[in-house]
């Protein structure tokens, strides 16, 4: 890279978050900090949706996806999740938001504690808490990589602690200053940035492939969308588990996950978080097939070479950065890794400062904090939670060699532990009116452990899936295998229906039904 590389990345990394805090200007109060006073047009929230759900993860994990695949697993059946993401968010849309929005709620968690009560409520909102540092710490990791890649070009060694402390500076900087405003407008022009880079590694690439490469990898299979062959408990995205695991993972991330919510909260009314929210969906299939068409491409590029074996990288999520670094010419490859790393600043601080102060430190005081007060703490918290995520980004920095699955693929894997338990307390109060705070926190807490023990020790031996238990992380050896993790969530909100449901059949209807006040009527 020459320097005009570097000085487009430099005035890219200090003036979007300068841009953040522009576009967020004065907070002055709470509500205006953490949901932006709902004044947000929906186009924007709905690329920031896809921003926030997707952003470095996508851009350099997805087309990783699309060069290992196999002949028999097949390029592009990634996109069987993002089938089911459209269906799922079409039913939050009409199910959950209206809850949200148009009860005037600060997080999602304010429902539940509306429903059931203050247990239950911090609760979720803890889990969210834990799962959102783990996901983003390992999602600043991601960023990292691709600054690594071009200080080596440079002969300069320095390390990912480094580099994500960095850019947790900068992410800190807007989500301090603007509130959630800024980080919605930050998350739609980087996503947009991101996007034209993307189109410009196509063009570059199109032009250095040889003669027929579109055959060559159609007959590769790298074309394949469906997967019915593979084994539905086993299979990397077997049709069944990818579409029902990814209707329901894409209910439970943007339904029960203060992340997306409070981005869906900041637009007018009901009807345009609805219009953002399923817009978002078909955005997102269309950049997982964008970003698989760059695996593809790259795959041919490179004729097919393992990237860490063969390659020489670090890693295999280093291979789209390295391409940029290395193939791209000088001006465009600075313009790509901005995009990329702008995707560094999609920040859920906002979310879980709001999460933390609402649905946690008001509760434990027990006492209302005044609109000033909850403001003062919003910021004090979003610092907090920027240091924590610069620490998790650093610790799976430190681990990552050691692992086999693209980034994004161990991104859902957190995510999978929990959230079935946050979509099946958000299901359980609206499906079965009786149960009560003692049910639902008992039914959530059953569910994590058994998603757990399902995920650490359940293993599927041999060509007939005989079920073997076995504690410990899952065997190396081809013949047993973990269920594959697009059942996670499933499992989790059935485990969360059938035994609140049943803990339920403990004690009569709750005061609140129909069926109560008629009698106390009579």
């Amino acid at each position: 890279m020459r320097a005009l590389d570097l000085v487009v990345i430099a005035v890219f990394l200090i003036g979007m978050p300068l841009l953040g805090v522009l576009l967020g200007g004065k907070q002055r109060s709470a509500n205006d900090y953490f949901v932006s006073d709902s004044k947000i047009p929906w186009w924007v929230v709905c690329l920031s949706v896809v921003s926030a759900e997707t952003s470095t993860l996508t851009v350099l994990s997805v087309p990783t996806i699309a060069y290992l695949a196999t002949p028999a697993a097949g390029g592009m059946t990634y996109l069987t999740l993002a089938t089911g993401y459209v269906v799922g968010r079409i039913v939050v849309s009409f199910v959950l938001l209206p809850k949200y929005v148009a009860g005037d709620l600060v997080t999602a968690y304010a429902f539940l504690g509306q429903r059931y009560g203050d247990g239950l409520r911090a609760t979720a909102s803890s889990t969210f808490l834990i799962t959102r540092l783990l996901a983003d710490g390992l999602r600043l990791f991601a960023t990292a990589i691709p600054v690594k890649v071009v200080l080596a070009s440079y002969g300069l060694t320095t390390s990912y602690w480094t580099i994500v402390a960095v850019l947790g500076l900068a992410m800190v900087l807007y989500s301090f200053f603007g509130g959630v405003r800024a980080i919605v407008w930050v998350d739609a022009i980087q996503m947009l940035w991101y996007v034209l880079g993307g189109v410009a590694v196509v063009w570059v690439l199109a032009g250095r492939l040889p003669d027929g490469w579109l055959g060559q990898a159609f007959d590769a299979n790298k074309f394949q969308l469906w997967d019915f062959s593979s084994s539905p408990l086993t299979g990397a995205y077997p049709f069944v588990a990818a579409f029902f695991g990814g209707a329901l993972l894409s209910m439970a991330s943007h339904g029960a996950d203060q992340l997306v919510v409070q981005r869906l909260m900041a637009t007018n009314d009901v009807r345009a978080s609805q219009k953002a929210l399923i817009a978002s969906g078909f955005v997102v299939f269309l950049q997982f097939a964008f970003f698989l068409l760059i695996g593809v491409m790259m795959w041919v590029f490179y004729e097919g070479l393992d990237p860490v074996r063969e390659l020489g990288l670090g890693n295999k999520d280093e291979l789209f950065a390295n391409f940029i670094v290395t193939e791209m010419p000088s001006g465009l490859s600075g313009f790509v890794i901005a995009g990329i790393l702008a995707a560094a600043l999609s920040s859920s601080l906002g979310a879980l400062a709001s999460s933390t102060v609402t649905d946690v430190y008001e509760r434990v005081r027990r006492q209302p904090l005044t609109d000033t007060e909850r403001l003062k703490q919003g910021r004090i918290w979003t610092v907090v939670w920027a240091g924590l995520l610069i620490v998790c980004a650093g610790l799976f920095a430190s681990s990552n060699r050691s692992t086999a699955d693209p980034i994004v693929v161990q991104a859902l894997g957190i995510a999978g532990y929990t959230y079935g338990a946050l979509l099946g307390a958000f299901l359980l109060g609206l499906m079965i009116k009786r149960t009560n705070q003692t049910d639902a926190v008992v039914a959530f807490a059953v569910t994590v452990v058994v998603v757990a023990f399902v995920i650490l020790a359940v293993k599927f031996v041999g060509p007939a899936q005989s079920v073997t238990i076995r504690f410990g992380p899952a065997d190396a050896a081809a013949e047993i295998r973990s269920l594959t993790g697009w059942w996670n969530t499933p499992l989790g909100v059935a485990v969360t229906l059938l035994v609140g449901g049943l803990m339920s059949l403990r004690h009569g209807p709750r005061r609140d039904e129909p069926a109560v006040e008629e009698a106390t009527a009579a």
